[in-house]
């Protein structure tokens, strides 16, 4: 947590320092951007099985590419479409047959996202978006150790709903035509899609903290 205040506090200072000292270039503000972006996930699902404990994030990346259309001085419109990486882990405490069975499972959910942000220029170079998402399940699986074994189990996707949706906020710096962004997009489809899926994870929802980097290409 600490550490994430940090980069958000680190971020904002350059963002402010970008603010304050860039040059008003209205054609910049008004033109279309390109580029591509990649990253840094920290993703997390609530259990609300009370035998999982020790619940942490799962940490992956997401990359895809990004377009911004100019809707005035001060407004634009970013579309993106990103893989991006999520899910959670967090350890079992299983009473069967009288044994006592305990480890640790990792559930990864790989999703093809696209969200669309409303975009407030703060100048030419720093940047306040918020927006919804879609989402669609790419693949899913699950990595377990401990005493039921050591495996990597693909899981069958119709366990989970195939589509996900939410909202998403944050802030981009333009250094030039380098982007570096942090945003955090919070899921409101519940995961969990059948009976057996929802018996884990009851009406958990996917969030995520993003830290990206980028490129424009024009």
């Amino acid at each position: 947590m600490k550490t994430t205040r940090k980069s958000w506090l680190a971020l904002g200072l350059m963002g402010l320092g970008a603010f304050l000292f860039q040059p008003t270039d209205a054609t910049a503000q008004n033109r279309v951007r390109a580029g591509i972006k990649g990253g840094f996930n920290a993703s997390s699902i609530s259990f609300e099985n009370a035998n999982a404990n020790d619940r942490k994030e799962r940490y992956g990346f997401h990359g895809g590419v990004y377009a911004q259309i100019p809707a005035g001085e001060f407004f634009a419109i970013q579309p993106e479409l990103l893989y991006s990486a999520k899910g959670a882990s967090a350890n079992y405490n299983l009473n069967a047959g009288g044994f006592n069975l305990q480890g640790r499972n990792t559930f990864r959910l790989n999703y093809a996202e696209l969200p669309v942000l409303a975009t407030f220029k703060l100048g030419n170079a720093v940047e306040l978006q918020a927006g919804p998402y879609a989402a669609y399940l790419v693949n899913s699986n699950v990595s377990s150790t401990g005493d039921l074994g050591n495996s990597t189990l693909a899981l069958n996707r119709d366990a989970f709903n195939k589509f996900d949706y939410g909202v998403a906020g944050g802030l981009n710096v333009f250094l030039g035509k380098a982007l570096i962004g942090l945003r955090y997009g919070q899921g409101l489809q519940n995961i969990a899609n059948s009976a057996a899926a929802r018996t884990v994870l009851g009406n958990a929802k996917n969030g995520v903290g993003m830290i990206s980097v980028g490129f424009s290409v024009n």
